[in-house]
């Protein structure tokens, strides 16, 4: 019988603890709930992990289909909200692959929601002292934009700020991009599922109903805390809508840009088109690109990837319309032959300030000197180095600790409803979810580290008028690819963990003395906690209220957070 018990393929603890009790595995290894041992093995309520794998064998419960359907029946609730996440990329690979990226590293999806809130925010703070004509449109254009590769050719730049040819562009982009991805019947509804299967398990938790041992390790209420990030990410992406359908986004580019004008040195504009393919604001065709392959992935998820050279592209745009605001404002119209025709209700600066030449176009918006970029002398080369771009550096702070807070007091609440389970310490359930939060904030780190390395990278030095790259600019930029592809690999391998942890805890899988007794926390002081008593459930009310309280009320803050910067007030 001992034999038989051993190498049974399943266990029954309750069966197991009987066996223990009538002194049939000896006196020794009985404890109480507390990991105490007890003076009578018949008092015995938890067992010692040894004896229990002596005892019980090392095997996993058997499946329970009552409880596995009543648990799992919510699962899908929050893999479903997945679907109503942005996507919008080109192929369905990469969408495929931002799905991957979102549930194996919510700490990326949360920082690149957080980022493109705060840069909503920044720029119509970084515009609102300029009054030079079209300034309203290039916040919304340039905001909308930073799901698309975005780049500006910096020499038909002045062209396209200072002439008044070019007004008819700047409203027709700003119209074509105000598309809104509404709320669909699908999203409602998924939102609604979520949050009634979130209640109901947390309601199933205090009702009385949770007091088996068998029950109470497959609760469902810490999978949906482990899951309740994407409440807030789904609902404030909506409120965002993000322009990040790449063909309309492309489309309304192309279009916009029919209508672009370029100075000419006789001083009559002509339409750009009958000059060159070269336009002042383009996406960058990402062809062939492969260290800077994600930012041309128009998935909201990647705009970690763009935040560096979306902000540089703004700083140019930004540069262009302070000098024409600064020299407007002191009357000085385009032509310096002309003189200040003022203006009156219906246009602040008439047409004729806004019309010259060429070289007096761009002479208008050419500044002094550049604060965000300087010349390095030295070895006998001019080495052009930029600097990271303005106000980098506080919303990139701002931004992970807003997705760090999201990220752990989701999975945090998720620990904690697991940990003080008897036996209380790090068990199979707890240890997947610490492995879950550590994997998906690697993995936010290497995909952040590789974009400002991709960055770094495109800085080159000048020898004898020829761009070369330095050696540390290529190793920068190798280091940026291994990081980018070695974290996604672990983000699929998370999200693909996560669910087969979450399936683990609702199959009995995790029902077993390595699990139940909490040898990574516990060592070799670990046990098995059988019978529990009703003080132990008692005691379990606690935690599970703090635990809700962790995970919905970070939660909350997240939306309250971008309800606080989402839709800034715009230049006038």
């Amino acid at each position: 019988m001992v034999a038989s018990s051993a190498l049974a393929q399943t266990v029954n603890f309750t069966t197991c603890l009987e066996e223990v009790r009538s002194g049939q595995w000896g006196t020794i290894g009985g404890t109480d709930n507390n990991g105490h041992p007890v003076s009578n093995i018949s008092e015995a309520t938890a067992i010692t992990y040894d004896l229990c794998v002596r005892a019980c064998g090392s095997g996993s419960e058997s499946f329970n289909w009552n409880i596995f359907s009543q648990q799992f029946t919510w699962f899908p609730a929050y893999l479903a909200l997945v679907s109503q996440l942005p996507f919008g990329a080109r192929t369905r690979l990469d969408n495929f692959v931002s799905m991957l990226l979102a549930v194996g590293s919510p700490t990326l999806a949360a920082y690149s929601l957080a980022l493109t809130v705060i840069n909503g925010h920044w720029i119509a703070q970084r515009f609102s002292h300029l009054s030079y004509p079209n300034v309203k449109n290039a916040v919304k254009i340039l905001s909308s934009l930073q799901q698309s590769p975005l780049c500006v050719d910096t020499e038909d730049l002045a062209s396209l700020v200072v002439l008044h040819a070019n007004d008819e562009f700047w409203e027709e982009l700003a119209v074509w991009l105000n598309y809104v991805h509404t709320w669909s019947i699908a999203a409602v509804a998924s939102i609604l599922w979520v949050v009634i299967a979130y209640f109901f398990t947390v309601v199933d938790n205090f009702t009385g109903n949770v007091v088996t041992y068998s029950t109470l390790n497959s609760n469902g209420q810490t999978v949906g805390s482990v899951f309740l990030w994407l409440l807030p990410v789904v609902v404030a992406w909506l409120q965002i809508s993000p322009k990040c359908d790449s063909e309309r986004v492309h489309q309304a580019m192309e279009r916009a840009n029919k209508f672009a004008y370029v100075a000419t040195p006789e001083g009559e504009p002509t339409l750009a088109s009958n000059v060159s393919s070269k336009r002042a604001i383009y996406l960058r065709k990402g062809a062939g690109d492969s260290l800077r392959r994600d930012e041309h992935i128009t998935a909201p998820i990647f705009n970690y990837s763009r935040f560096l050279s979306w902000t540089f592209a703004v700083e140019d745009v930004y540069s262009a319309f302070r000098e024409a605001s600064q020299k407007s404002e002191s009357y000085q119209p385009v032509d310096s032959a002309t003189t200040w025709q003022s203006g009156d209700r219906t246009s602040r600066i008439r047409p004729a300030n806004r019309s010259g030449s060429l070289p007096q176009v761009v002479a208008y918006i050419e500044p002094a000197f550049k604060p965000w970029a300087f010349l390095l002398e030295g070895d006998g080369q001019a080495r052009r180095r930029v600097q990271w771009g303005p106000g980098v550096v506080p919303r990139f702070l701002m931004a992970s600790l807003v997705a760090l807070g999201l990220t752990w007091g989701t999975v945090g609440a998720a620990i904690v409803g697991s940990w003080f389970v008897p036996t209380k310490g790090i068990g199979c359930r707890a240890g997947s979810y610490i492995i879950y939060g550590t994997v998906a904030t690697l993995v936010w780190m290497m995909l952040v580290a590789s974009s400002f390395l991709a960055h770094y990278s495109a800085f080159t030095a000048t020898v004898n008028g020829r761009y070369h790259h330095t050696k540390s600019t290529h190793l920068a930029g190798i280091m940026s690819i291994i990081l980018r592809r070695t974290g996604k690999f672990l983000a699929a391998l998370n999200a693909i963990w996560i669910v087969l942890a979450c399936l683990f805890q609702f199959s009995s899988f995790f029902d077993r003395c390595l699990c139940n007794s909490s040898v990574f926390s516990l060592g070799k002081n670990a046990f098995n906690a059988i019978d529990l008593l009703p003080s132990d459930i008692v005691g379990l009310n606690a935690p599970w209220i703090g635990g809700v309280a962790l995970a919905s009320g970070t939660s909350i803050l997240f939306m309250g957070f971008v309800n606080i910067l989402i839709n800034p007030v715009l230049p006038d």
